[in-house]
Parts: structure tokens; C-alpha cells; sequence
């Protein structure tokens, strides 16, 4: 059974009898346990500030991907409208009617003849991703950025991602048959007259033209919301960080009270122990000032 810490009979003589006296006299152990505690907070504070800049990391390399298809995708969409644009300059071909393309449906027709694509839409955010979108996409500085996005909770952002890839994928599952129907047409017009081959294509320029110029923008916006999730990762870093420095500052302040009071004990008591106790925290204690002010 652990032994009872009594303090010595004639330090008790130098402290108040009442309760202040008391506190004064379990100051070290106090302190101790401030000091474990604080060191503990810092600590936990810095691993959450790591944690948020690796989420952030892999949030920027999605926001990259997002971006990446983007850019493919607008430059499919040129390349198609600068095709069209070519051939129907340098030639006479003209986009067929719905009359020649009488084994498609209406749907496929009236994206071929009409640019008639499933809608695109966009999804519906909460009020406040929007203004945090207009802060970002007007190239404000970061300051009103972090205004905008403190205004808005992490899981507002992850339903607002949620939101964007669902209208993505909505919009791709809508495309597909039309554009698998596509590719037969195109199939089965090579194989027959070259003239309504030609024509057909512009017929199909356009169409790929219009469908990914519509798949652009959602990738767009689905990188944007990653761009929002990657400046909030960062600044709740920043947070966790400040947060870990202020109680790494009152652990030393802590450590230091701990200090203090050790060597007023080794002064009165005159103990070799006290005192190589306090001069390994003050040896401690310059070691981290080193740390901080060198490493």
C-alpha cells in the first residue's frame, strides 16, 4: 500500500494553518498534474492539426482530378466544335434531319438535330457554400475566403460534395444510351453512303460538342467544392496548431511552477535530491528554449 505524503513538521511551520496553507503546500503535485495535462492537450492538439493537412492533401489530389477531367473535357469540346466549325467551312455537308435516322429514338434524335441534351443540373447547395463559392471564384483574398468558410460546417461541405457527383452521375447515366446509340448510327453511316456519312457527323460533332461542354462545368463545380474542403482542412490545421503552441506555453508555465516551488522546498529542507530534481526541470526547461529558438 503506497505510503501517505506528509509534508515535514517544520515546513509546516512556514505555511498559513488553514486551507491556502494546504494548497500551498501540494503546489508541486498540483502543478505536476497541471503540467502532465497541458503537455497532454498540446499534444493532442498537434495531432489534429496533422491529421487535418494529410486531409487536405488528399483533398487537393481529388480537387486535382476533378480539374483534370475538366480540362480534358474542354478541350474535347473544342476540339468537336473546331471540327465542326472546320467542316462545315471546307465543305457542302449539311446535318441530316430526323428522317434519315429512322432506327433512333426520340431522345437520340433530338440531341443529334437539336443539341437537345438531358439536363444538366446543378446541384442544389446550401446558401452559404454558394457565397463561399463567389468569395474563391472572384479571387478574394484568403482572408475573406476563411470568413466565408467559417460560416460553414464540415458537413455541410461533404453533403454539398455528396450533391455535385450526384448530379454528375445523373447526368452520365442519362447520356449513356444516347450516346451508345450514337456510335451505332456513326457504325452503320460509314459503312453506307459517304455523303450522309459526312453530313451525319456533323450531326455527331455536335452532339459531343454540347454533351461535353455540359460535363465540364460539373466536373468544375465538383472540384470547386473539394477546393473549399481543402481550405477549411488547412485553416482548422492553423486552429490546432495555435491551440497546440498556447498549451505547450502553459505546460512550461506550469513545469516552471513546479520549479519554483521545489526549490523553496530544497531551500528550507536543505535536500540534495530536491535539488537535483529542480535543476534537471531548469536544465529541461533551457533545453526546450534551445529547441524553440535554434532547432
Amino acid at each position: 500500500m503506497a505510503g501517505k505524503i506528509e509534508i515535514p513538521e517544520n515546513l509546516k511551520a512556514d505555511l498559513p494553518p488553514n486551507k491556502f496553507g494546504k494548497i500551498l503546500g501540494a503546489t508541486p503535485i498540483i502543478m505536476t498534474v497541471i503540467a502532465t495535462m497541458l503537455a497532454g492537450l498540446a499534444s493532442s492538439e498537434m495531432t489534429k492539426a496533422q491529421y487535418d493537412r494529410a486531409l487536405a492533401a488528399q483533398l487537393q489530389s481529388k480537387a486535382g482530378d476533378q480539374w483534370g477531367y475538366f480540362q480534358a473535357k474542354k478541350m474535347r469540346g473544342a476540339m468537336a466544335h473546331n471540327s465542326l466549325d472546320l467542316l462545315e467551312a471546307s465543305t457542302d455537308a449539311r446535318p441530316l434531319g430526323a428522317e434519315a435516322m429512322t432506327d433512333a429514338d426520340a431522345i437520340t434524335i433530338a440531341a443529334l438535330t437539336r443539341n437537345q441534351l438531358p439536363e444538366a443540373t446543378p446541384a442544389r447547395l446550401d446558401d452559404g457554400v454558394k457565397a463561399a463559392l463567389a468569395v474563391m471564384e472572384s479571387s478574394k483574398p484568403e482572408s475573406d475566403v476563411t470568413e466565408a468558410l467559417a460560416k460553414i460546417k464540415p458537413q455541410t461541405l461533404a453533403e454539398a460534395l455528396v450533391a455535385t457527383k450526384d448530379a454528375a452521375t445523373a447526368f452520365d447515366a442519362a447520356t449513356k444510351p444516347i450516346t451508345s446509340a450514337v456510335d451505332k448510327l456513326n457504325a452503320s453511316f460509314m459503312a453506307g453512303d459517304k455523303r450522309a456519312f459526312r453530313d451525319f457527323t456533323l450531326n455527331r460533332l455536335g452532339y459531343s460538342a454540347a454533351r461535353y461542354d455540359a460535363e465540364s462545368g460539373l466536373n468544375m463545380a465538383i472540384a470547386n467544392i473539394y477546393e473549399l474542403q481543402v481550405r477549411q482542412g488547412n485553416i482548422s490545421a492553423e486552429h490546432h496548431h495555435r491551440r497546440s503552441a498556447k498549451f505547450f506555453y502553459g505546460m512550461l508555465a506550469a513545469q516552471m511552477a513546479v520549479i519554483i516551488s521545489t526549490f523553496a522546498i530544497a531551500a528550507r529542507q536543505r535536500s540534495f535530491l530536491w535539488s537535483i530534481a529542480a535543476a534537471a526541470g531548469m536544465a529541461a526547461i533551457g533545453f526546450a528554449a534551445y529547441v524553440y529558438l535554434y532547432v
